[in-house]
């Protein structure tokens, strides 16, 4: 069980040392995007064979890595048949980005209800505002969503209608949780504008044939399950459930903490679900925890209840490992790690810890928030352990009921205000992991009262403040 108390905070420093750490950050964040623009410089080299055709932008806003996965590989496509493309995220996009290229795809996600992925709030608050002609650029946006949320597609949706009024002619289309269907129309859509811009350069000769399913999904690997855990017994919250799975005759796939499982259920092939690995392969097994959901209708929800009632023991099931490239370590694998998360959120943070501890790197704290400590001390012996033993720094836990006062994690880490800053100022990164409403919405919303719009700004352009909310 695990134990019902906070650690006191200690007190900052001088105010100079503040500001010495701020321009420390500020120095950072300046190497950092001059690197990122470094690296989108040589990625964007146009191949020798590409002569004056036309070039391409391919624009990508991305949370959990599909839509950057899948501009990468639209770019691939177009540039194995020598054509100039230009890949950038959003963020990189400006209104001369665009005037320069008479043709685009957009690769964007939907997070939430109808916000844009944390890297692009930038183009959204300083180019969706713009007057921009765009009279005769041609557009196609691909629009991520998952249609258990109301406004899925919102963001692209939004994109879609700002480019059609700046009077470019623009297309999109909407894909609901990664639907294969919705896939290949976009799949034709790229490989027609491959062969028009081909016909161009090369006066109406065709290109090179290009396979019939280019947009493939990464291998998948079929995995076993060994155990099934409930980790809340006598919850009223939903079931939760650890779920170890191995792969009997073959080595396990390659991931890094923070890296996605995707699985697409053997009642509805047509839609991937992700699902955080809190394990590290050095564990000899890919680790889930599954909390069994239930619909605002009363019904179970199809991927949860499958998982957790559904397949049985020695069961087997295809997995796919997906990088999550912005929720990974990265440069922060040696700083101080703050990760803040509730219920079945911890998974994205147990890898971290768990890489961090298989490492021997850095210092990190633990926020963690649930329902009751008698029933919802998720792994609360192996968090204890770990205390003991110097892995965990800190460990500050919330409980939402019981016998005590309602107490959720953005208020513990409220009351840590001065511990946070500390941390912060010795170059420590933010990870968040859970549910959107109400903890990530207010662990965001403490963070800017406690770091201000500003500081928190700096440490999402430079990679210190990472989110997988959902």
């Amino acid at each position: 069980m695990m134990p019902d108390w906070i650690l006191s905070p200690a007190r900052l420093a001088g105010v100079g040392g503040l500001l010495v750490a701020y321009a420390a950050l500020c120095a950072r964040v300046a190497w950092t995007v001059r690197r990122q623009r470094l690296d989108v410089l040589r990625d964007n080299d146009a191949p020798a064979a590409a002569g004056d055709s036309p070039a391409v932008l391919v624009a990508y806003a991305s949370q959990t890595g599909q839509a950057e996965s899948l501009a990468h590989e639209a770019t691939r496509m177009l540039r194995e048949s020598d054509l100039r493309v230009t890949l950038l995220p959003v963020d990189a996009v400006t209104a001369n980005t665009l005037g320069a290229h008479p043709r685009s795809l957009w690769l964007v996600s939907t997070t939430g209800e109808g916000d844009a992925p944390d890297h692009a709030l930038g183009f959204v608050q300083n180019v969706l505002t713009e007057r921009v002609d765009l009279t005769g650029h041609e557009a196609l946006v691909l629009a991520l969503g998952d249609r258990e949320y109301r406004h899925y597609c919102a963001f692209g949706e939004r994109l879609q209608q700002w480019l059609t009024a700046q009077g470019a002619k623009s297309e999109w289309i909407c894909v609901d949780n990664m639907s294969c269907s919705a896939l290949r129309l976009w799949q034709s859509g790229v490989s027609a504008l491959r062969q028009e811009l081909l016909c161009d350069a090369q006066e109406s000769r065709p290109g090179p044939p290009v396979e019939e399913e280019w947009l493939l999904p990464p291998e998948a690997t079929i995995f076993r399950l060994a155990r099934r855990t409930l980790l809340n017994a006598g919850s009223q919250g939903g079931a939760l459930y650890q779920l170890d799975f191995v792969v009997n005759d073959s080595d396990l796939p390659h991931w890094q903490s923070g890296d996605l499982a995707s699985l697409c259920l053997p009642a509805d092939p047509e839609h991937a679900r992700d699902y955080s690995i809190a394990s590290i392969p050095a564990d000899g097994e890919l680790q889930l925890l599954v909390r069994q959901s239930t619909r605002a209708d009363g019904s179970p929800g199809v991927a949860s209840n499958w998982l957790c009632t559904g397949m049985n023991v020695g069961d087997s099931v295809a997995l796919t490992i997906r990088q999550h490239s912005s929720f990974r370590l990265g440069d922060n694998a040696n700083r101080p790690l703050i990760l803040i998360g509730n219920g079945s959120g911890l998974a994205g943070l147990l890898s971290h810890m768990r890489a961090r501890i298989a490492g021997g790197q850095g210092e990190q704290w633990l926020l963690f928030g649930e329902r009751y400590p008698a029933h919802d001390a998720i792994l609360g012996e192996q968090l204890r352990q770990w205390m003991q033993r110097g892995r965990l720094a800190r460990l500050d836990l919330a409980w939402s009921r019981g016998s005590g006062e309602r107490t959720y994690v953005q208020d513990v880490l409220l009351q840590q205000a001065d511990v946070l800053k500390t941390w912060v100022e010795r170059g420590a990164a933010i990870y968040v992991c859970g549910s959107r409403q109400g903890m990530g919405q207010g662990v965001h919303h403490v963070l800017t009262q406690i770091l201000g719009d500003e500081g928190l700004r700096v440490l999402s352009q430079s990679g210190r403040y990472r989110r997988d909310v959902y």
